[in-house]
């Protein structure tokens, strides 16, 4: 089996995700540039599995998919996004047009997962627990009709978030008492003589002039929000505590626990692991592994894709859990192993398995996937 990934050459999820195929021994797969991509270059694919990375972490390819030139700003998410889409498209023509090649991951999938009001409104009808959505579909436009609409739901405290943002970028948990407003975030607010901007740091901020909040909040609306209701977390100790759960192929394999003493749980803005053990006894065996069910219902909403990391919440009564992201490329989880393998190596393992538990690259419609409730011994057309 040859694998070819579409990613940054170089990149540790590329280099990870090859170190892998070859334990496995497979060849080395073969890398398609982002930057090519991007550039308009219509790939060509052998034959084999396509796996799409993330073209995240490499300033050209930042610059190509049309973001600030600072690559620290927050804002451009809408700009960004749409290139995104489009160099999604070309990968698909181009899989669909080299003979024997699928797709590990499907473009469609992966856009939906970019974009957070969809996304929310995908779990939301499959009947995935997430946080309710605070406003009308249609989004909201500006930090004063936000604070309205909070008024007339009675919900003070909220996440508003950029609908195609990743690693919290922009994202704010806003609080509100009567007159005073609280917002948390890792945006820093700077103004010039041009105008408001906004900038990515690693460093948790708390704004309380309203404002600098009213800056923030309506610099994010030009590209889009998703504002959801702030449900209070698990807390071990000092730490509120969520999970990132990967599933691989219809299972739940790998999974890294994420305390903070902010609202944003995000390792890189210097939050700790915490003891995925410690987490399971906090919330007892049955709701674990109803936990764990959910992540891969929640999964199972993007039925092309292998593997899906699922950004879950337990409630600080410890029995409810909830859905408060997807992430189409959330397996870099450095050191976390199942059964003796990374992220990557459960990957490869899965792809060298053809159709297992219920996943495969066709889908629902593969009748090996169908089979699997009628018993049914059908060939998969991989």
């Amino acid at each position: 089996m040859q694998i070819t990934v579409v990613g940054n050459p170089g990149h540790r999820r590329v280099t990870g995700f090859s170190a892998a195929a070859v334990a496995a021994g497979l060849p080395p797969p073969r890398v398609v540039a982002w930057a090519d991509v991007l550039r308009g270059t219509e790939p060509v694919f052998g034959a084999g599995p396509v796996r799409i990375d993330s073209p995240g972490e490499d300033p050209a390819v930042h610059a190509l998919l049309g973001g600030p030139a600072d690559p620290h700003r927050v804002e451009g998410g809408a700009a960004r996004h749409a290139a995104f889409l489009d160099a999604l498209a070309r990968v698909r023509r181009a899989v669909a047009a080299s003979p024997g090649a699928w797709l590990v991951n499907d473009p469609d999938d992966i856009a939906v997962m970019f974009d957070k009001a969809r996304a929310h409104a995908v779990l939301d009808a499959a009947g995935i627990p997430v946080p309710a959505r605070v406003g009308p579909v249609s989004g909201i436009r500006s930090y004063a009709e936000l604070r309205d609409v909070m008024r007339q739901m009675r919900r003070p405290r909220v996440f508003v978030k950029p609908v195609h943002g990743s690693s919290a970028s922009g994202v704010v948990a806003l609080e509100t008492a009567g007159p005073r407003v609280q917002a948390t975030t890792s945006v820093e607010l700077v103004r010039t003589a041009k105008g408001t901007e906004l900038y990515n740091s690693l460093r948790i901020r708390k704004y309380r002039d309203e404002s600098e909040v009213s800056a923030i909040v309506d610099a994010l609306y030009p590209d889009g929000v998703h504002v959801e209701v702030w449900l209070p977390k698990l807390t071990l100790g000092d730490l509120a505590v969520d999970l990132r759960v990967l599933v691989v192929a219809g299972q739940a394999t790998h999974v890294v626990a994420r305390g903070s003493r902010s609202p944003m749980t995000n390792l890189h803005l210097g939050n700790a692991r915490v003891d995925v053990d410690a987490v399971r006894g906090a919330v007892g065996e049955d709701a674990w592994r109803a936990a764990m069910a959910t992540c891969v219902r929640t999964a199972r909403c993007f039925p092309r894709t292998l593997h899906v990391g699922v950004d879950l919440l337990f409630s600080v009564d410890r029995r409810r859990h909830a859905v408060g992201e997807v992430n189409a490329f959330g397996d870099l989880l450095p050191g976390v192993l199942h059964r003796g393998r990374d992220t990557w190596g459960e990957q490869v393992r899965a792809l060298g398995q053809g159709c297992v538990d219920g996943w495969c690259p066709h889908g629902p419609r593969c009748p090996a996937v169908q089979a699997v409730s009628d018993e049914e011994q059908l060939p998969c057309p991989t």
